[in-house]
């Protein structure tokens, strides 16, 4: 017994079962693409968050890189050897695009404390500059975070909030279908300072149980922003993660809540 499939003969015939498989091997293997690579960059990969980010994106099997002023981090743990470490200026145009190549996704952990006018720089017109290449490079998503407002700490702290929203409002108009923004308080877990480990998640687990049910008071003026619960670095690290690389992640500001309630989910 014969039968055709495109002009080639296959016979169940014992002789001929050699050619036969030969055959079927040939015709399931024309023309199969590779599949599809995922490349992510970390802006400030080797600092508290973005090193988490780092290791998070990692363990997932990512391709990783960062970029920051220092170059590679001096965390010493083994998933550090997986992470392509980049080195350059985000204000310096010209010193750090070459990161860009390849990537398909941005997460950046850039921000900093100084004066207004240092402050801005960093948190605003740094991000803003990264937006603006990762958009012109083609960069699918791209996550920023920013952080909670904080009522007083607004007007005392007024170049590092007029800097986040500045860069918040230029990822909303560049990135309106991929761009996220995750808007956490205090960040705890271990922090390392120079050789020192801080465990700030002595302090802030049991403050993030407590305040997690009191978002009503969270919306009391004037008082109302220091009941914002703390949120634990691994978990702004798996959301960012998943808003970087997941597709159907909706775009737009993802509040400390918001961060607490993706972080549950299954990823």
């Amino acid at each position: 017994m014969a039968v055709s499939n495109n002009g080639r003969s296959l016979s169940t015939d014992s002789s001929n079962k050699v050619d036969e498989t030969v055959k079927v091997e040939e015709a399931e293997t024309v023309n199969v693409p590779p599949p599809p690579t995922e490349k992510l960059l970390v802006l400030g990969g080797n600092g508290f968050v973005g090193s988490h980010v780092c290791k998070e994106a990692v363990d997932r099997g990512l391709t990783v890189a960062s970029l920051s002023r220092s170059g590679r981090s001096s965390i010493q743990d083994s998933w550090a050897n997986h992470v392509i470490w980049h080195q350059g200026n985000l204000l310096s145009p010209g010193s750090w695009e070459d990161a860009l190549i390849g990537v398909t996704s941005v997460i950046s952990c850039v921000g900093g404390f100084g004066s207004n006018s240092y402050m801005y720089k960093i948190n605003g017109t740094s991000n803003i500059n990264a937006i603006r290449a990762a958009s012109e490079k083609g960069v699918k998503r791209f996550v920023y975070i920013s952080a909670a407002d904080f009522g007083v700490a607004n007007y005392l702290l007024q170049g590092y909030y007029e800097g986040k929203r500045a860069a918040e409002a230029e990822l909303l108009i560049k990135f309106p279908y991929g761009g996220v923004i995750l808007r956490p308080g205090f960040i705890y877990g271990t922090r390392r300072v120079g050789s020192m480990k801080l465990p700030l998640g002595v302090i802030g687990s049991p403050l993030e149980m407590i305040l997690q049910h009191a978002k009503p008071l969270s919306q009391v003026p004037l008082v109302g922003p220091l009941f914002i619960p703390p949120v634990s670095v691994t978990s702004v690290a798996k959301v960012a993660l998943r808003g970087a690389t997941d597709p159907v992640f909706p775009p737009g500001i993802i509040d400390v809540y918001g961060i607490q309630r993706y972080s549950q989910k299954k990823f």
